[in-house]
């Protein structure tokens, strides 16, 4: 299963999913209730080789979530529900990952890292509909052994 799948799946399971109708890939819509998430890429942050020659890298993954939720321009309450949601879902991904409940990426379990963070709205439509944003990593450690 690719990295992408893992992320996706295991954003399903968040409590407060239920919002969502859909979390599809590289697209979103202003229509209220769904979801994105792109691929930012894969950073190699480091990289060591010990002497018999056994290379280890510490990797990054990056995704970017976008959520359409409803929210009248001039309404506070909407605004409130949304901004709540968006840090329960940054709460609980971090919670996952302390406990070890997040899908596992690479050779290194105990040394996994997922991060969200900076959600904050992204766009808001007259038409009551606001977009908020949050960026996800996944910080891993993959081992290379030389035969």
């Amino acid at each position: 299963m690719s990295a992408l799948d893992k992320v996706r799946r295991w954003l399903t399971v968040f409590p407060g999913n239920k919002r969502l109708r859909s979390l599809q890939v590289d697209y979103y819509t202003d229509e209220p209730g769904n979801g994105s998430i792109a691929p930012a890429g894969l950073v190699e942050i480091s990289r060591s080789v010990d002497i018999i020659g056994n290379i280890q890298i510490s990797n990054q993954y990056n995704f970017a979530l976008y959520y359409s939720f409803a929210k009248a321009t001039t309404e506070d309450e909407g605004a409130l529900e949304n901004a709540e949601w968006l840090l329960e879902l940054q709460e609980w991904i971090q919670e996952q990952s302390v406990l070890g409940l997040a899908p596992v990426f690479g050779d290194d379990p105990a040394a996994e890292n997922i991060k969200a963070q900076n959600g904050s709205i992204y766009d808001a439509t007259e038409e009551g509909v606001a977009t908020y944003s949050v960026q996800l990593s996944i910080e891993f450690i993959k081992n290379y052994e030389v035969n």
